[in-house]
């Protein structure tokens, strides 16, 4: 099965992600599409997150009804913080009938060559890099850092344009703002109920 990989904190989830999400299933041809929350993103350390429990748990809210979407805990079961390349090993290793595909915006695509052995994880996985209602990122800068091996491994995909960030869903929750439309409803009574974010400064996760 061809299993698309949505990595981030997802703190909280909104509609921007669950159209990524879509897009790359329907153009990817993907079976199922697994959102991996992180414990704790190393390349965002300082960003004040609801607990995981919560993420995940707005997480199964916002893909109630889909079947092909699910969740993957494989990052929170382990000490953070978390690294695609080690998560991309759990999950051949577990799952070695699978074929991963790793789903990131065009932006994360740009910081390939500063993750963690990054050439190890093109050699395990094919990326499709999402830019919004623009045209497909390039993905030359990429080519330049790793070689021949990026532009195979790559694709490059345009999903309908969405200003929606985590960070401005926090600092509305934060100041008392309307999150109605931005995050499934279920989602947006959950964080109300519970008070996210109120106390914490808004952060730069998506």
């Amino acid at each position: 099965m061809r299993t698309g990989l949505f990595g981030g904190t997802f703190d909280p989830v909104h509609f921007g992600h669950l159209l990524l999400a879509e897009t790359c299933r329907e153009v990817g041809q993907l079976d199922e599409i697994w959102f991996v929350p992180a414990a704790r993103s190393p390349h965002k350390p300082n960003v004040v997150m609801a607990s995981a429990k919560q993420r995940v748990e707005m997480l199964r809210f916002a893909i109630a009804g889909h079947p092909q979407f699910r969740i993957s805990k494989v990052e929170l079961e382990r000490p953070a913080p978390s690294y695609t390349v080690d998560t991309l090993r759990q999950l051949q290793k577990d799952e070695p009938n699978r074929q991963f595909v790793l789903l990131m915006g065009a932006d994360s695509l740009h910081d390939l060559p500063t993750w963690r052995d990054p050439e190890a994880i093109l050699d395990m996985v094919e990326i499709m890099a999402v830019s919004r209602g623009r045209e497909a990122a390039s993905h030359a800068p990429v080519i330049t850092h790793l070689g021949e091996q990026a532009r195979q491994r790559i694709q490059t995909v345009v999903m309908p344009a969405i200003d929606i960030s985590a960070s401005d869903l926090r600092e509305r929750a934060r100041t008392g703002r309307s999150l109605r439309f931005l995050t499934p409803r279920p989602v947006e009574l959950f964080i109300q109920q519970h008070g996210l974010y109120r106390d914490a400064a808004s952060g730069e996760s998506t």
